[in-house]
């Protein structure tokens, strides 16, 4: 089966967030939970779709009765179609690969409307099926049932961004006077001050940011901690051997809003549950350093700050 992206709703509060079911899970304000790596199969978010598959949930839809009392949020639509635009890129794709047969809402994939006839339609009642999922059938109550090809739209929209040169330097960007200009990028995380920490005995070069937050090379955490790794280049992810990490998923990752490119930390074993998320600055991969010591079990003292030996979760 070739590589497919399915953009499903959770039926949840905005605030849900659970492993196991979807690779990445986004919050109603926005925030990305990337719970599993995307080069795994999870087993059941998608009926009899779940191999070569990467599955995105928008945690939303949750109202009781009425599923419309907590809809997608804006921010929430516009962070899925940014991260499918990243994935889709990662695998060199582009504008014109963004189609049903390689992006489906649910609804869509249940109800088999990429021509694959993969199981019985279990989709929406006005695509003959038995109703029983209908994610993104409409992005809002009583629009259009149109919710598929507004996303892709907004897919293709993103994955152009990526694509687009960055502005000579020295030249003005300008925009066409019948567009608007675009949106500024976010200023990106800033290293204030270059320090050093005790870590399990040891001297420990780390940055400091404007939150007063202290970021650290992720290698230098892990040989220090004696923890068996290897750097994946082609999906900057870093592989963790150990078997006692029971990832935590918090709800304060690093988002791309630091303006930084991300990599991911996960486990080798199983589902590769994402442990942490840091950024990449100058070719080399940061992460916070309480993070990392708080997933990894290793105990911590402050005034001064500092790390200590690693005893477990």
């Amino acid at each position: 089966m070739p590589a497919t992206i399915y953009l499903h709703w959770a039926a949840t509060p905005y605030s849900w967030v659970r492993s196991g079911l979807y690779h990445t899970i986004i919050g109603g304000d926005g925030t990305l939970h990337r719970l599993h790596a995307y080069s795994i199969d999870l087993p059941a978010h998608t009926w009899r779709r779940n191999s070569n598959a990467v599955a995105l949930s928008c945690a939303c839809m949750g109202g009781r009765p009425d599923p419309w009392t907590l809809p997608p949020t804006e921010v929430q639509l516009d962070a899925m179609c940014r991260e499918a635009a990243e994935i889709a890129r990662s695998w060199g794709w582009r504008e014109a690969d963004i189609t049903i047969q390689r992006v489906l809402t649910h609804a869509e994939a249940a109800s088999n409307r990429d021509g694959r006839w993969m199981h019985d339609n279990y989709g929406p009642v006005i695509w003959g099926g038995t109703g029983e999922r209908w994610d993104f059938l409409q992005l809002s109550r009583n629009g259009p049932p149109t919710g598929g090809e507004e996303l892709r739209a907004r897919i293709r929209r993103f994955l152009a961004e990526l694509d687009r040169p960055a502005t000579a330097a020295g030249a003005k960007p300008t925009a066409k006077p019948e567009e608007p200009a675009a949106a500024a990028a976010p200023e990106r995380l800033a290293f204030r001050r270059a320090t050093t920490m005790t870590a399990r005995g040891q001297e420990l070069a780390v940055e400091l940011d404007a939150n007063g937050s202290s970021w650290a090379l992720a290698a230098d955490l892990l040989s220090l901690y004696e923890i068996p790794y290897e750097w994946d280049a082609s999906r900057r992810r870093i592989l963790i051997g150990s078997l006692d990490v029971v990832p935590s998923f918090r709800a304060d990752q690093v988002q791309p809003s630091v303006g930084w490119p991300l990599f991911e930390m996960t486990l080798q074993h199983g589902n590769a549950p994402v442990v942490l998320r840091g950024i990449l600055r100058d070719n080399r991969a940061w992460c916070r350093v309480l993070e990392f010591a708080e997933e990894f079990g290793i105990s911590t003292s402050f005034e001064p700050f500092t790390l200590q030996e690693r005893r477990g979760g």
